[in-house]
């Protein structure tokens, strides 16, 4: 289970650049309506409804089968890009329950120049490195659904603490 800090719109670019690995994102179903980029997302991305409880227990079952097949499983926990003055905005539980439902670690990755390079502010920016930093596995064998908001803070710090260090 891949894991990211979302600053920026180039978090995706630099997910697919930064991990070797064969993967799918879970993103919000509403995004498959933007113009041609909506035709290619929702066919490469587990869709989800986050005002749906059904479309949320869904995405369980896609995962189990897209994991099956051998394929790792990118979520940006804190469930879209924040305000532009967070820091890191609070993360969303659903990552670290599917990691615990499938006993597969967490891999926290932090993205320290995303929003300096390409913020959601137009006309913001600069050229410069856009730099992923990426963390030490966080294992989920043994752990049940009743650890899952100690895992959420566990990973959570782990990428606000290398976001400080780069903020320095």
């Amino acid at each position: 289970m891949f894991i990211a800090n979302h600053t920026s719109m180039t978090d995706i670019m630099l997910m697919l650049a930064a991990v070797k690995n064969p993967f799918v994102f879970v993103g919000k179903a509403e995004l498959a309506k933007i113009p041609l980029f909506g035709f290619f997302y929702k066919r490469t991305c587990i869709l989800v409804d986050r005002s749906s409880e059904k479309s949320r227990k869904a995405v369980f079952l896609r995962a189990q089968r897209r994991l099956k097949s051998g394929l790792s499983i990118c979520i940006f926990p804190e469930g879209g890009v924040p305000e532009e003055d967070v820091f890191l905005d609070s993360f969303k539980d659903g990552a670290f329950r599917l990691a615990i439902n499938h006993q597969i670690p967490i891999v926290p990755i932090t993205f320290a120049d995303n929003k300096k390079r390409f913020s959601f502010t137009f006309f913001s920016g600069s050229p410069g490195k856009m730099r992923a930093y990426i963390h030490k596995f966080i294992k989920t064998e043994g752990l049940t659904i009743q650890s899952t908001k100690a895992l959420n803070e566990q990973a959570r710090m782990v990428i606000l603490n290398k976001l400080q260090m780069y903020k320095k």
